[in-house]
């Protein structure tokens, strides 16, 4: 994929996208309708939109028009395409809770999934720790363009990471220590948020008492899970480790996110009555381990009737990030929700991560991250042919050829 800079009139902040078939995801579609961006942010959708004088105007005519699709359990720079030991920085697997550790450390713009996502409608992601620890670290939401991680920031910490099953009693049986079961996987996570709840009584003892207090960063961020800042992502495919996940969330009040979740759906109507949501997937994978022998694009459809809120992960680069859209379509054709399948990449991640304050839909006051398809995006004969992030245009198909916007250009003007 050609990395270029693109020209000037398509690189601009103030622009509206006009006359194209504007599906807002949160709202009714609009044919004919106008997107409006003025520094970076959506002033108006619509169909009678006043276009003030000066701003650049891109037809849309024939085209679809969306907000830019939200992956919100992925991998991308922390495992790095191509790269192999040098660009895999997923897993800090010497230590069972690490709580402290920051995706956002590890992430490289220059991850040639970053193209691939946007070439995929993908403007915002979500990137996890992987599952190798009880407690894997912490999460960030970071835009798919930018020359640094800071650049790309969206927000951080978002959640904290965690995993139950077969992966962290892999890692640490191997190694022969604790956590070698899933009694001990359940237990590590039990022992850190019983020293959290510890850790915080005492630190609110010392402030009041007003003596120095020793900081403990792990133990920082737990406290924050326990207060509810900060949701818990729940890696767990089994239904009995669903079971064990929705016990521990009782046990100790936090938000539980459970992702994954390939026997979700022998628990769906208990995950809906608790509100539980369920970041579904990757979808296009083969059967590899018993955690996954139910693997089933028909599951998506299932949690949702039951009343769950569903997101569909591709977990990239278990599943290429530009086949997001074409998970949900096959979703679809085993029995999901049309409309709610655009919602499961789009407003549904936005909302269960916490984003939707500035992402998922075609509404004033979002960031201007907008896609103009070449046709319905559930059609798998569809291609995004243009993408905008903030309103700044970072991808075009141009001629039959990808172009992504070189981050590290800048004109003369701007040095």
């Amino acid at each position: 994929m050609a990395r270029y800079p693109l020209p000037d009139r398509l690189r601009v902040m103030n622009l509206a996208i006009t006359s194209g078939y504007v599906v807002p995801v949160d709202g009714d579609p609009i044919d004919g309708g106008t997107v409006l961006i003025r520094d970076g942010k959506i002033t108006a959708v619509g169909r009678d939109v006043r276009v003030p004088e000066g701003t650049a105007v891109v037809d849309a005519a024939g085209g679809w028009v969306l907000p830019g699709f939200v992956e919100a359990h992925g991998h991308l720079g922390v495992y790095e395409e191509a790269e192999g030991w040098a660009g895999q920085d997923t897993n800090e697997m010497t230590d069972p809770n690490g709580a402290r550790l920051r995706a956002l450390d590890a992430i490289n713009p220059a991850d040639l999934a970053f193209g691939d996502a946007l070439s995929g409608g993908v403007t915002t992601a979500v990137i996890k720790p992987g599952s190798g620890n009880p407690i894997g670290g912490q999460t960030v939401a970071i835009k798919c363009w930018g020359r640094s991680v800071d650049e790309m920031l969206l927000r951080e910490p978002v959640s904290v990471k965690s995993a139950l099953g077969e992966n962290p009693k892999r890692v640490y049986g191997d190694q022969k220590k604790l956590p070698s079961t899933r009694q001990g996987v359940a237990a590590v996570i039990r022992d850190a948020f019983m020293k959290a709840q510890d850790y915080k009584a005492k630190r609110s003892a010392a402030e009041a008492e007003g003596k120095p207090f020793d900081r403990d960063g792990t133990l920082e961020v737990l406290v924050r899970v326990l207060d509810g800042e900060l949701p818990w992502c729940q890696h767990t495919h089994r239904a009995d480790d669903i079971a064990t996940a929705l016990r521990l969330a009782g046990e100790f009040g936090y938000r539980l996110v459970i992702n994954h979740g390939t026997e979700g759906h022998l628990l769906a109507d208990t995950l809906a009555e608790r509100n539980v949501p369920v970041i579904i997937g990757p979808l296009f994978t083969s059967r590899s381990k018993v955690e996954l022998r139910q693997r089933s694009l028909r599951n998506p459809g299932i949690l949702a009737r039951a009343g769950v809120e569903v997101a569909i992960t591709t977990d990239h680069p278990v599943v290429p990030i530009h086949f997001l859209v074409h998970q949900a379509t096959l979703a679809v054709k085993e029995g999901l929700d049309r409309d709610e399948a655009l919602r499961s990449i789009t407003v549904n991640p936005a909302r269960i991560m916490g984003l939707d304050d500035r992402v998922g839909a075609l509404r004033p006051g979002l960031d201007g991250d907008v896609v103009i398809w070449s046709g319905d995006p559930l059609d798998v004969m569809s291609r995004a042919l243009r993408v905008f992030v903030s309103g700044r245009e970072v991808y075009a198909y141009t001629e039959g050829e990808p172009v992504v916007a070189d981050p590290y250009y800048r004109e003369s003007s701007d040095r």
